[in-house]
């Protein structure tokens, strides 16, 4: 049992993705979570209102079924799969993080001083959270898609726009790490 509960390694994660995407495209399919917001909002009528969400959402109907297996995965890995709530960071990391004022750094999935209940009661903490979800659901529907639909089916349909958009959710995440985080957090 014990080796259930150890993360997989990439040489079975990676096969397993490939396989999926192999079969996508065999299919015909094409992979990305961001769009299924649009199929959503599809669904509850948004295209009555707008042309961007006027058409056949149950074309897209089995990526529906995909998000709701992820959720009921990450569900059933969080609570039954798992050994420990934290994540593995090097204490270099941790103590790098605590000095920025995490304290469950090393010790939760995520910054409970971000996303634990508690944190929607300061005004910082979700206006950041507010301001970071725009920004990601603004970025990827500009960039005609999500960080996984670009990442894992673009690249591997050898789409060269997803390259550039890989490319740039990177050197987004290092602007952002190393420019804006500090100065967020004064350091």
């Amino acid at each position: 049992m014990q080796a259930i509960l150890n993360p997989w390694p990439w040489y079975v994660g990676g096969p397993l993705i490939a396989m999926i995407m192999f079969l996508l495209l065999f299919l015909g399919k094409r992979f990305g979570m961001s769009s299924n917001l649009r199929t959503m909002c599809t669904m509850c009528g948004a295209g009555k209102h707008a042309s961007f969400f006027d058409f056949d959402w149950k074309q897209n109907s089995w990526n529906l079924v995909f998000v709701a297996g992820t959720i009921l995965g990450g569900f059933l890995g969080a609570h039954y799969l798992s050994t420990d709530a934290a994540i593995d960071l090097a204490p270099s990391v941790i103590a790098d993080l605590q000095q920025k004022g995490f304290a469950s750094a090393g010790s939760a999935y995520v910054p409970t001083e971000l996303f634990a209940t508690s944190a929607l009661a300061d005004i910082g903490s979700l206006s950041m959270l507010v301001i970071g979800g725009f920004m990601v659901g603004f970025g990827a529907r500009y960039a005609g898609g999500c960080t996984s639909g670009h990442a894992i089916s673009g690249l591997s349909n050898l789409q060269a726009p997803s390259l550039v958009a890989v490319i740039g959710f990177f050197l987004g995440g290092l602007i952002m790490i190393h420019i804006c985080f500090p100065l967020i957090f004064g350091q």
